[in-house]
């Protein structure tokens, strides 16, 4: 069901994490502008858009005429003063401070409606950004979602020193509207809930592989086969603490000493760097694996595959 009063949502800057927005805005039949800092980008965006609706008609989550039917409520544009009326706003560009004070200036000067500025950063707290604010620094929260937002129903919010009351709430009401599954934060922190755990679980993952412990493939396929299944339908919280915290105690005790607690990249990622062996786009196309011959189409489907169940949407129907 839409959420009252949100009649216009505007999306700044696209990407992956903005085009993904517009798939779901629209997808729940939201009349969305999306403003685009380079024009020639837009029909590579709306091909982006077009393929998301693809994938989720393939599956048999919507009929064939979905796309065409939601696409009536996208439009792109390079013109602010299209967004003037907007309600919420989702500010996606890069997690570079000085440019979101530039987009963040531009919201102030040409939109007069807005209720909610809703930031998509990754590590960059509400009060580091509205630093320069001058008129909406009290409309200003980040609801950071997970790639790809239209699919992953996690947000995690917060807002400011300065964020009125009711402005995160009802940034948070319509993500609920949209399917999504919220959390507000008691407080901001760099990397929030999911970054802050993932990278957690991700510097021993690299402590294991520097120590001599196991290789890449051996770390992987524990996480495949152990305990990250269970982690899909419940919690980390309610697994220890049903296993009871005297266990847990002992497991505390005698495996947190031996944890890395290191505090930036270590070898195994910066020589990798060195050597030009970044990952699947790199000219190489080595980073940890040799990504030379895999079906990247077939990768991509192994990770979709767990969050479709969350595509049900109550589209629109005209």
């Amino acid at each position: 069901m839409k959420l009252d009063g949100v009649k216009h949502i505007g999306i700044i800057g696209l990407g992956m994490i903005g085009d993904s927005l517009a798939v779901l805005t629209t997808g729940h039949g939201y009349k969305t502008t999306c403003v685009c800092r380079r024009p020639e980008m837009i029909p590579e965006y709306k091909k982006t858009y077009d393929n998301y609706f693809r994938q989720m008609i393939d599956q048999g989550l919507m009929p064939e005429k979905q796309l065409s039917i939601c696409e009536k409520y996208l439009s792109y544009t390079t013109d602010y003063g299209a967004i003037a009326d907007c309600e919420v706003i989702f500010e996606c560009v890069n997690e570079n401070l000085e440019l979101k004070f530039d987009i963040l200036a531009k919201i102030e000067e040409n939109c007069h409606n807005v209720r909610a500025i809703c930031s998509v950063s990754s590590t960059i707290v509400p009060d580091a950004m509205g630093q320069k604010m001058t008129k909406y620094k009290d409309r200003l929260v980040v609801t950071h979602p997970f790639n790809p937002a239209h699919m992953v129903p996690f947000f995690e919010c917060c807002g400011g020193a300065e964020t009125a009351p009711g402005v995160l709430e009802f940034a948070m009401g319509l993500l609920e509207a949209m399917g999504r599954k919220p959390v507000a934060l008691k407080k901001p922190a760099p990397g929030f809930i999911g970054n802050r755990l993932q990278f957690a679980l991700w510097r021993e993952a690299l402590n294991l592989v520097e120590e001599g412990i196991c290789d890449p493939r051996d770390v992987d396929t524990c996480l495949n086969y152990s305990f990250c299944p269970r982690y899909t339908s419940i919690g980390i919280y309610e697994h220890f603490d049903n296993g009871g915290l005297e266990l847990n105690r002992a497991g505390c005790n005698g495996i947190f000493p031996s944890l890395s607690n290191i505090d930036s990249a270590p070898p195994t990622v910066t020589d990798r760097i060195a050597s030009g062996e970044t990952g699947p786009r790199s000219e190489s196309k080595k980073g940890f694996y040799d990504w030379n011959g895999v079906d990247m189409k077939a990768y991509q489907e192994r990770v979709n595959a767990p969050y479709w169940r969350f595509v049900n949407w109550d589209l629109p129907r005209e």
